[in-house]
C-alpha cells in the first residue's frame, strides 16, 4: 500500500520534535517545525557562559541508546568525537566503587560485582543473588513497588554504593519514590543489549553540536521549513486538517512540553489535557566550577549525597577531552535545593567539592562559572503512574520524553517517541 504523504507541522525543536521532524522527511512528508525558543533543543542544547559553550545541565547517554545514536548519524553528528565512550564505572573519591569491563554487560557486571572496592562478601553475593531473580523474572515486578521496596532486602553498603545513585541518575527520582518497573526495564536495555550497552556516553562538545545544529543543517538541505522564536497559539480543526497560525496542515506532531501541549489540547482533548497537567516533576541543577589545573579522581566521580552535600555525581570536562578545569556537579532530584536558591546551592556544592575530593585535587581555591537550573527537567518516575498517550486524535500526535512509552525522561526516550508518532500519523 502506497504511503500517503502530508503536509506536517512538528510544534517544539527538542530532541522528541527533531526525531519526528528528520523521521517524517525521510518518508518524504513536508515539514514545517516551530520553536518557541530562539534555538533548538529543548531542554539539552548549549549554552555559553563567559566565552564557553556549556550545556544547560550535565546529561549522560549510554550506549544501549540506539535510536538516539542513530538519529545523530543520520544527520551527520560527529558521534565519535562528540562522545566519549567509557565502561560504566562509579568511583568514588575514597576509592569505593565498581567498574563494568568490556564485552557483555550481564558478565561484566558479574565481574565488577565480584570485583567492587567496599562491599564485603555478604554484599556481593546478596547483589549476584538479586540480579538473577530479576533476570529469571523478565526485568518485571508489580507495577507498585519502589526500586527501595524491590531493593529492601538487600545490604545498606549495596544500597547506598549502587542502587541509589543508579536509580537517581536513571530516573531523576529518588529510590523510595521511582518506579522500579521503569527502572527495571533500564537496566534490561544496559545489560542485554548487546556488548557496550551498559558504556557511558559522555559529551566531549556542547549537546548542540550533537544533534540540535547537525538536525537543523540536515532539515534545511531536505526543504523542511524550521520557524524559530514562534509559539503556536491555537490549534483549530477544519475539515479533516488542522490549522496553526494561520496556516492548514494534514497532521501536527506536538513535541512541545506537557505543559504547552496541555494548553494546545484542552479545546479538543480535554481528557488528554488534564492527564498532561496532571503530570509532576523534578528539577536537576548543575553548577559548574572551575579551577585551572584540578583533576578529579575519574572522569565521572560519584559523589556522596548528604544534607549538606547536594550532588551525586562530579563530570571532569578535560579529562573528557572539553574544557580543561572545568567541572560539572550535578544534583538531581533537587526539589529540596530549588526551594532552598541556586545560590545556597551553589555555595554548598563548592564545599562539598572542597570537602570531599582528596586533598590535593584543587591546586586553587575554585570558582562558581555557572549554575543551570531546570525546574522540569523531568516527570517524577514513580510507580503506577499513567502517562499520556502518543495518540490523540485523527492527525494528531503527541512526543515528548513524558509520552506513554518504555523509558523514563531520557534522550532516547524522547527520539523513541518522536518517531513513534510519525508511525502513529500514518496508521
Amino acid at each position: 500500500m502506497r504511503r500517503r504523504l502530508m503536509k506536517l507541522a512538528v510544534v517544539g525543536g527538542g530532541w522528541a520534535g527533531l526525531a519526528a521532524a528528520v523521521r517524517a522527511v525521510e518518508v518524504g512528508h513536508r515539514v514545517t517545525l516551530f520553536e518557541m525558543a530562539g534555538q533548538l533543543g529543548g531542554r539539552a542544547r548549549g549554552v555559553q557562559v563567559d566565552g564557553l559553550w556549556l550545556d544547560n545541565g550535565q546529561h549522560i547517554l549510554i550506549g544501549a541508546y540506539t535510536r538516539a545514536l542513530a538519529l545523530m548519524h543520520t544527520v551527520g553528528a560527529d558521534i565519535e568525537g562528540g562522545l566519549d565512550r567509557r565502561a560504566l564505572e562509579l568511583r568514588y573519591p575514597d576509592g569505593r566503587g565498581l567498574r563494568i569491563p568490556p564485552g557483555p554487560a550481564w558478565l561484566g557486571l558479574a565481574r565488577a560485582v565480584l570485583g567492587c572496592v567496599g562491599w564485603n562478601t555478604r554484599d556481593r553475593l546478596a547483589l549476584v543473588a538479586a540480579a538473577a531473580r530479576w533476570a529469571l523474572a523478565g526485568f518485571e515486578c508489580p507495577p507498585t513497588l519502589t526500586v527501595a521496596e524491590l531493593c529492601r532486602s538487600l545490604p545498606q553498603a549495596v544500597r547506598e554504593l549502587l542502587i541509589d545513585p543508579l536509580c537517581v541518575a536513571a530516573l531523576n527520582t529518588p529510590a523510595h519514590e521511582a518506579s522500579a518497573a521503569v527502572w527495571l526495564r533500564v537496566l534490561r536495555d544496559a545489560l542485554f543489549s548487546g556488548p557496550g550497552s551498559a558504556d557511558l556516553l559522555l559529551p566531549r562538545q556542547p549537546l548542540s553540536a550533537l544533534l540540535p545544529d547537525p538536525a537543523a543543517a540536515w532539515l534545511a538541505r531536505a526543504g523542511a521549513d524550521i520557524r524559530l522564536g514562534m509559539r503556536v497559539q491555537a490549534l483549530q480543526r477544519q475539515a479533516g486538517t488542522w490549522q496553526l497560525e494561520g496556516e492548514l496542515f494534514d497532521a501536527v506532531v506536538l513535541a512541545c512540553t506537557a505543559v504547552e501541549a496541555a494548553r494546545l489540547t484542552a479545546p479538543h482533548e480535554p481528557a488528554w489535557s488534564r492527564q498532561a497537567q496532571a503530570l509532576r516533576y523534578e528539577p536537576i541543577i548543575t553548577v559548574y566550577l572551575r579551577c585551572p589545573g584540578a583533576q578529579l579522581p575519574a572522569a565521572m566521580t560519584t559523589m556522596v549525597q548528604g544534607p549538606a552535600a547536594p550532588a551525586q555525581f562530579a563530570f571532569d570536562h578535560g579529562a573528557l577531552g572539553a574544557t580543561p578545569g572545568v567541572f560539572a556537579f550535578v544534583v538531581s532530584g533537587a526539589r529540596a535545593w530549588v526551594d532552598a536558591g541556586l545560590a545556597p546551592t551553589a555555595a554548598a556544592v563548592l564545599q562539598q567539592a572542597l570537602t570531599t575530593l582528596p586533598e590535593g585535587t584543587w591546586p586553587t581555591a575554585p570558582t562558581v562559572l555557572h549554575v543551570a537550573a531546570e525546574k522540569r527537567a523531568t516527570f517524577r518516575c514513580t510507580p503506577g503512574l499513567e502517562r499520556p498517550p502518543a495518540r490523540l486524535a485523527c492527525g494528531l500526535a503527541a512526543a515528548g520524553d513524558y509520552v506513554d512509552g518504555p523509558y523514563p525522561a531520557t534522550l532516547e526516550g524522547a527520539v523513541r517517541s518522536g518517531e513513534a508518532a510519525i508511525a502513529l500519523l500514518a496508521t
